[in-house]
């Protein structure tokens, strides 16, 4: 048995592709689901329920201090900072906030201009040290999944046909709106790594990148528009030292040789029935260059499956990650509200068994 390692040593381990004590482990749920597990352990809140599922990682992040931009409007619920608007669609085992409207679907430069955005200034960064401090013994990130996405954020504005046609087209309109979306959040991801004196561990962006099939961009749209705009962030990254872990859905892989070029150090979410995406192929392809965060399809066995089926899955995946190092045990996006929470139990109990080095 290796000796036991704070969550902070473990995740730093497997990010430089070394093999930990035991694989780093991740959550993130629906709030039905997450309801159903802290009822299932008995715990009164979120922290409580990833601290009783031996969760890894901790964020942090400034919080908005400002006015609201953009007013409420019934039956909807209005982003107050960016003005995206959401309706509430229930489904069989629950529901969704679902994007609708699309304020700025044919909206010209002018208007998008004039769209209110957050000022930097407007975010209290004055608790990021004491907040990192406070959590020193895990892996803190600042960023998340929706730091510096272009396709899907744009899309909330914009809706996701007209982007890509932004894209295809060179839309002045939507590419101005995407530009000033990342402008505000590199100069706020900036403050906050200098208000957390280097209490930040790694810095976590996303981009949605594939369907199940395919890529959703060509490769020259990708080098255009795509790449240039993430270059900033792995930039300040590398300023403070800190390593990249970016999100990124469905068959995305094609992409990985151009953002190891950038620096990337750890591929996120991972949809193994996606094509190039399986464990298998990503670990022989990339396993020495990069690090993994996910593949635990939350459209899988944790969904449809028994628990058998769950522990199956999950022992198959970490028999194919784990070897050298490099893997961070993780769903690869919120788990769902139909996923039993006997399935999730089980996902994590056998990460805890059988994730051991």
């Amino acid at each position: 048995m290796k000796k036991k390692m704070t969550s902070k040593e473990r995740v730093l381990t497997a990010f430089a592709r070394q093999e930990p004590d035991r694989v780093p482990i991740n959550y993130s749920g629906n709030p039905g689901i997450n309801r159903r597990m802290m009822e299932h352990f008995a715990v009164e809140d979120y922290d409580a329920l990833i601290e009783r599922l031996g969760v890894d990682f901790r964020g942090v992040g400034a919080s908005y201090q400002g006015p609201r931009l953009h007013p409420e409007i019934p039956d909807r619920s209005v982003e107050p900072c960016w003005g995206w608007r959401t309706r509430y669609v229930e489904h069989g085992t629950g529901g969704y906030w679902d994007y609708c409207d699309f304020p700025l679907m044919t909206a010209d430069e002018e208007t998008v201009a004039k769209w209110p955005m957050p000022n930097p200034d407007d975010f209290d960064y004055t608790r990021m040290a004491a907040e990192c401090a406070a959590q020193k013994q895990y892996a803190v990130h600042v960023g998340h999944a929706g730091l510096a996405c272009i396709m899907n954020t744009a899309g909330f504005l914009r809706g996701m046909e007209q982007v890509f046609v932004d894209l295809a087209l060179d839309e002045p309109a939507g590419l101005l709106l995407v530009d000033r979306m990342l402008a505000i959040q590199l100069e706020v991801t900036r403050r906050e790594l200098e208000a957390a004196r280097g209490g930040v561990d790694f810095m976590w962006i996303g981009e949605d990148l594939g369907t199940q099939h395919c890529p959703l961009i060509s490769m020259e749209t990708f080098q255009k528009h795509i790449k240039p705009r993430h270059k900033p962030f792995f930039e300040l990254a590398r300023e403070f030292n800190l390593p990249v872990m970016i999100h990124t859905c469905g068959s995305s892989s094609w992409s990985y040789e151009e953002y190891i070029a950038m620096g990337l150090t750890c591929a996120d979410t991972l949809q193994p029935e996606a094509v190039d995406m399986s464990p298998a192929c990503l670990k022989k392809r990339f396993g020495n260059r990069l690090a993994f965060h996910g593949c635990i399809s939350t459209a899988g066995p944790v969904s449809f499956g028994t628990v058998e089926d769950v522990i199956k899955d999950c022992r198959q995946t970490l028999e194919i990650m784990m070897p050298g190092g490099g893997y961070c045990f993780s769903p690869t996006h919120c788990l769902q509200d139909n996923s039993p929470t006997a399935n999730v139990v089980a996902m994590y109990e056998t990460a805890h068994r059988c994730g051991r080095y």
